[in-house]
């Protein structure tokens, strides 16, 4: 094969595609090469995410496009079929790349080369990056990858991508992908040749095959092990939330404290009135009331990111593969239900990588019941009000008991929502499930810092976006119209009547006749058509509605005061609290959500549906919850 020829001078950029299969430290040598320069959409047509980012290689720029992960260019998914089809050059407004960057894990080089061998035969220059290469060291392995170069024909660099450790080669080799080296012939077409072909690379340039990783096959016997496995996750699980209340509680108390100290500066600072009031109560006391919260998001966060890039994720779904198949799924499903602990959004857009459309469509309808990210600070709030702060056998803190209950009756929920719909709308034939268990790895910590940074950064750009809009918008309606009151009323029954007598307090008394068999007052349903915005929008309603009430409480006092002035009797007891976490369990109140189901089912018919049969879901719950908690208390 002939060498293209070299870029004419102001010509557009070249365009390199990444190409490898998950796991394979494809993404980390994409970030290493775009740093933050990365841009995340979707390819024309299709619901599949593409990332593309600008590299600079000294005075060259090339446009780097991070393909999905895949295992074959024989595709059984959504994501897969797009990946032959760019480099194809099939995707309109989608110019093929003009080489190839082929991504191998080291240890793996037995299966990454069936990959090469159908990448080979494009007829596009390519050049192969070995990662993991200090791995493939540790476990006893050698490769020489100058004899591994002449035997494919092409380039071939190893690399410790995280260490940077061959970048530099990379980097060099990228600036002229038109000097590359060819193949003489093309790799056979056929499986079994493939297979061959690659023994026959690996007989030349791999002097020594990389033995187990000792440590993963000790660990690997505990955490793949039905009973033991499920009995060490459960204790993992049970650290983590007792974490939630204790490892995180100074630094909340701290941003409290910061935030009420901010609002009686800006009292002191500005004269009275309808800005300092604005300020004081809807922006600080609004977006205020979710940032405290921001502690337990990072560590969440941070567990959740660290099980993953340990390893661990890839293994519980392989556990799980079973028992997802018993309610219609399989274990790709799991891993985009996992992907919704931090958010339903990537969740739902994870199912890209589930190949039957109809166990990808129930995916996508029960992701809203995993315990998204955003409804931590509405359970944090609720659990530190009204649980105890006691132990259970001496050493279990109650609330962290409770919270993860409250994880666990929504992980349930979704496992039983996608056994009926999986044989319901969702009937279809799975195809068979593949996945890399990775070796335990401990992640490098500037990778967890990123990626917690990432997600406390999103987090923080909802309060300052959404919660913001959103908390202004609630002070207007909880402060007009102003009814006229009797001069001598006390200042205390002044504000209830201004409340109630609001635009949003009208609203809330016009719900009142459905939510209070639920134990819920208007407040509450102020609340929770506020939160349609975002889960965590009821909090800040809640300390709006408060704070307008003048009563110089923190929001966990005022919950815990605040009696109805209709019959004296506290409008939190525990059968209403019960009965609300459950309603947040499985009430899908998140409009971004809404708008990505309609985005990857192509039709508003689905969120609607998601919506309608979840809010019954809710209401229906709740109500048990109350009449139960009520009889029993």
């Amino acid at each position: 094969m002939t060498a293209s020829a070299p870029a004419s001078p102001g010509a557009a950029p070249l365009r390199l595609g990444l190409l490898g299969s998950p796991n394979s430290g494809k993404t980390t040598l994409f970030n290493a090469l775009t740093g933050l320069r990365a841009r995340v959409g979707n390819y024309p047509g299709v619901t599949v995410e593409r990332r593309e980012g600008r590299a600079q290689l000294g005075p060259t720029s090339v446009d780097v496009i991070d393909l999905p992960g895949t295992y074959s260019l024989a595709p059984v998914s959504p994501d897969e079929e797009v990946v032959l089809q760019v480099l194809h050059g099939e995707v309109p407004g989608v110019a093929r790349p003009d080489a190839l960057v082929l991504v191998a894990d080291a240890c793996t080089l037995d299966r990454s080369l069936l990959l090469v061998a159908q990448a080979l035969r494009l007829d596009l220059p390519a050049l192969l990056v070995v990662t993991m290469m200090d791995e493939l060291e540790a476990r006893g392995g050698r490769l020489d990858t100058e004899r591994m170069s002449q035997a494919l024909g092409i380039p071939v660099v190893g690399v410790v991508g995280h260490r940077g450790i061959g970048m530099a080669e990379v980097k060099r080799l990228l600036r002229q992908p038109h000097n590359w080296d060819r193949p003489p012939l093309p790799p056979p077409e056929s499986s079994s040749d493939r297979a061959g072909w690659a023994d026959s690379v690996l007989s030349v340039a791999r002097s020594q095959r990389p033995g187990s990783h000792q440590a993963t096959e000790a660990l690997d016997r505990v955490v793949l092990h039905p009973v033991a496995g499920t009995v060490l996750f459960a204790a993992v699980m049970i650290l983590f939330f007792q974490l939630i209340f204790t490892a995180a509680t100074p630094a909340m108390d701290w941003i409290d404290g910061a935030i009420g100290s901010l609002a009686g500066a800006v009292r002191g600072a500005l004269p009275a009135g309808f800005l300092t009031d604005l300020l004081a109560d809807g922006v600080i006391a609004g977006v205020g009331s979710v940032v405290i919260f921001l502690p337990q998001i990072v560590l969440l966060f941070t567990v959740l990111h660290f099980l993953e890039d340990a390893g661990y994720m890839a293994r519980a779904a392989f556990v799980v593969d079973r028992a997802m198949g018993r309610v219609g799924l399989e274990g790709r499903a799991f891993v985009s239900l996992l992907s919704s602990y931090a958010c339903a959004v990537p969740g739902i857009m994870a199912t890209r990588t589930v190949p039957s459309p109809t166990h990808r469509l129930v995916t996508i309808l029960v992701s809203p019941l995993m315990t998204c990210s955003a409804r931590l600070p509405v359970y944090a709030l609720l659990i530190a009000a009204f649980v105890p702060s006691t132990t259970v056998a001496g050493f279990l803190g109650l609330q962290g008991l409770v919270l993860l209950g409250l994880y666990l009756l929504g992980t349930l929920a979704a496992l039983a929502a996608a056994a009926v719909l999986s044989r319901t709308v969702g009937r279809g034939r799975g195809l068979p499930f593949y996945l890399e268990l990775p070796p335990y790895r401990v992640p490098p910590l500037r990778l967890v810092v990123s990626q917690v940074w990432g997600a406390a950064s999103a987090f923080l750009k909802r309060a300052g976006s959404i919660i913001l809009v959103t908390s202004i918008v609630l002070w207007f309606l909880l402060h007009f119209p102003k009814p006229d009151l009797p001069p001598d009323l006390p200042p205390q029954d002044a504000a209830r009547i201004e409340l109630e007598h609001s635009f949003a307090g009208r609203l809330g008394h016009a719900l009142e006749p459905a939510i209070a068999p639920l134990g819920f007052d208007w407040k509450i349903g102020v609340g929770l058509v506020a939160s349609l915005a975002a889960r965590e929008v009821i909090v800040a309603t809640l300390a709006q509605i408060y704070a307008a009430q003048d009563e110089g409480l923190s929001l966990r006092e005022a919950l815990q005061r605040d009696v109805d002035p209709r019959t004296g009797e506290k409008v939190f007891d525990a059968p209403t609290v019960a009965a609300l976490l459950v309603f947040f369990v499985f009430a899908l109140q998140c409009m971004s959500t809404l708008a990505v189901i309609r985005r990857e089912t192509a039709s508003w018919r689905w969120p609607a549906f998601a919506f309608g049969y979840l809010l019954v879901l809710a209401w229906g719950a709740s109500f048990l919850t109350h009449r139960i908690v009520h009889a029993v208390t």
